[in-house]
């Protein structure tokens, strides 16, 4: 199919929430747990689903849709297989950007900053809490690696089957979970007009977070 294709009549009008100093907390990762269990009580699909940019050395970004799984004040995790293009970008690169967006709320999220490896035991436990499917999936799959269909991957899963009858896998060495350690938020919040409210949050002095509004 070729041709060309006109966007610019697909338009539509934001909300009418509002993003005002007063709304915002001391500590960014509060602000995103309030708007995070917003769009969590609303019964938004995959409301933890979040894009996560990364680069490898040549500076090429790759982006692609993960879930988190877990966050403190520490920073936001997820799991993946460390053969992963991600992982490898990630080893030459640790560095990464993820973006949340709430279409019912008209919010998004930027979150920036390293990214480190969770603890052994921290992903022990996370796999083992896994449903068995999804832990012979991971075991049984090298992420990102051609294959050369997908009855490969189910004959390298029953395998694995085989060998482990008594209800699933160990978790692959190179099978783990990752840290994204903030050191910049942004939050956004569409409104009418396309005269948006946005804050970019950047660290502060002694630990603490400053607050500034940017311009749609």
């Amino acid at each position: 199919m070729t041709g060309e294709y006109d966007q610019r009549s697909r338009r539509r009008e934001y909300g009418v929430r509002s993003l005002r100093r007063s709304d915002l907390a001391a500590d960014p990762v509060e602000l995103f747990a309030r708007w995070l269990q917003a769009a969590t009580d609303s019964g938004a699909k995959d409301a933890t689903a979040m894009a996560l940019a990364t680069a490898g050395p040549d500076g090429a970004p790759s982006v692609r849709i993960v879930l988190l799984k877990h966050f403190d004040g520490r920073g936001f995790c997820w799991y993946s297989d460390d053969r992963s293009r991600k992982g490898a970008e990630l080893a030459e690169n640790p560095r990464a950007s993820a973006v949340f967006y709430w279409r019912d709320f008209d919010r998004q999220v930027r979150i920036s900053g390293s990214v480190e490896k969770l603890a052994a035991e921290t992903s022990e436990a996370y796999f083992l809490s896994r449903p068995e499917e999804s832990r012979f999936a991971a075991a049984a799959s090298v992420q990102s690696a051609p294959v050369g269909d997908r009855a490969a991957l189910k004959r390298a899963v029953a395998d694995l089957r085989a060998r482990f009858p008594g209800g699933g896998p160990p978790r692959p060495a190179q099978w783990g979970g990752y840290r994204l350690c903030p050191d910049e938020f942004e939050f956004w919040q569409g409104r009418s007009g396309r005269l948006h409210d946005r804050f970019l949050y950047v660290p502060g002095g002694e630990g603490q977070w400053e607050a500034r509004r940017l311009q749609p």
